[in-house]
């Protein structure tokens, strides 16, 4: 398969990290040519020693006899002390500088300084942890910052979760979870498929498999929404559960209740039930690659299949029975139609009532009395006055 090289680098963002004292480090995903993709974790101390020794293996590339031929690209020096501000501000310098190696003649893109300080090391897999030292703070760049380099802004912070059971992945996609894992999530999506890291892992995980640090309650989940939002589904589902609808492709439901999990709750008709979220399309939208990708997939597993599930929660959060679903969603139906009914007869009384008015024979005004004669002359002009004189 010949030597290894590198065909992308993606900076993900960084860390902050606190063993053996504060620092932070770059984390970088690197895609290699047998499509390997490995997370590594630099400090910019070593990525600048890096830079300045491939410019002496290199010194035409780098300018040093003509500046006018300089390819390799510029790296500032690490500052004296290098705080959170100058770390997060150097991203899009950094982001930039991978690009361009990557691209450069293969004789300085695949030469063995670049392919040996980009491979996984021992602290990557294992980082040096203290568990009596602060957990690491994880920071991401923003999915629109990755686009364009020039809009990068503040970093998001890492939600970290715990697994409740273990998981085996079905897909190379996918990452496999052991029960009590802590993973940071990277993207929460509607489909109840997260994208999560663990160390050196990426992959996606079923949201149902995972359980918020800080308490049961998910306040990101909205409120039921009875009046429902008007949605068509893409692909067929035949029912396993009791609470869940089966549905063919093409019918048009209402969604009341959107969780997290990726099973939302709709309504066809009068009946109400779970449905996989990532089969269904908002009305109006147009399809697109990627959502159709998305529905090639199976359903994220529920919550009440996972067995041996090890909660560090007594109590689960609060969650609404089907029951109340249908009785709800049938009081908003009802009341619906009574103020429909009370609308209709309103404006068929208006109606009658303005036929009638129609109807009626119209009152001709009357006619004003003839002023007086002192009135006129008292009032009027010259004219008028010696109309009557």
């Amino acid at each position: 398969m010949g030597d290894p090289f590198i065909r992308h680098i993606e900076l993900l963002g960084y860390e902050k990290r606190f063993f053996p004292s504060q620092h932070y480090v770059y984390m970088f995903l690197v895609k290699w040519n047998d499509l390997s993709e490995k997370l590594v974790y630099r400090r910019f101390t070593e990525i600048y020693e890096f830079h300045k020794a491939l410019k002496e293996m290199f010194p035409i590339e780098s300018g040093e006899i003509n500046v006018e031929k300089r390819i390799i690209p510029h790296l500032p020096a690490p500052k004296w002390f290098d705080g959170q501000r100058s770390t997060q501000n150097r991203q899009g310098t950094l982001a930039e500088y991978c690009y361009t190696l990557v691209n450069l003649p293969p004789k300085i893109s695949r030469c063995l300084h670049v392919v040996s300080f980009f491979k996984v090391r021992h602290d990557d897999m294992n980082p040096v942890t203290d568990s009596q030292i602060r957990k690491p703070e994880v920071f991401i760049l923003p999915k629109d910052a990755k686009k364009n380099l020039s809009d990068i802004t503040g970093p998001i912070v890492l939600q970290t979760y715990r697994a409740i059971a273990d998981y085996e992945k079905s897909s190379s996609t996918e990452m496999a979870l052991k029960a009590g894992d802590m993973v940071d999530v990277v993207e929460k999506g509607e489909s109840g498929w997260w994208f999560c890291q663990l160390r050196n892992k990426r992959g996606w995980v079923p949201a149902t498999y995972l359980e918020p640090m800080d308490g049961p309650d998910e306040s990101e989940e909205q409120q039921p929404n009875y009046a429902g939002e008007l949605y068509i589904v893409q692909k067929s589902y035949t029912a396993v559960e009791e609470d869940e609808l089966t549905l063919k492709e093409g019918d048009v439901i209402e969604v009341i209740h959107k969780l997290l999990d990726g099973w939302w709750v709709i309504r066809k008709d009068e009946t109400t039930g779970y449905y996989p979220s990532m089969y269904l399309q908002k009305a109006g939208e147009v399809n697109t690659s990627t959502k159709t990708e998305l529905r090639n997939r199976s359903a994220p597993p529920r919550r009440s299949t996972i067995r041996n599930a090890q909660s560090i929660h007594k109590q689960g959060r609060k969650q609404i029975s089907q029951e109340t679903y249908r009785r709800n969603s049938k009081k908003y139906i009802q009341s619906k139609r009574n103020m429909k009914g009370r609308f209709q007869s309103k404006s068929s009384v208006i109606t009658e009532k303005n036929e009638q008015e129609e109807n009626k024979p119209k009152v001709q005004p009357a006619v004003p009395p003839r002023p007086s004669k002192d009135l006129i002359l008292n009032r009027c002009t010259e004219s008028t006055r010696r109309k009557i004189l």
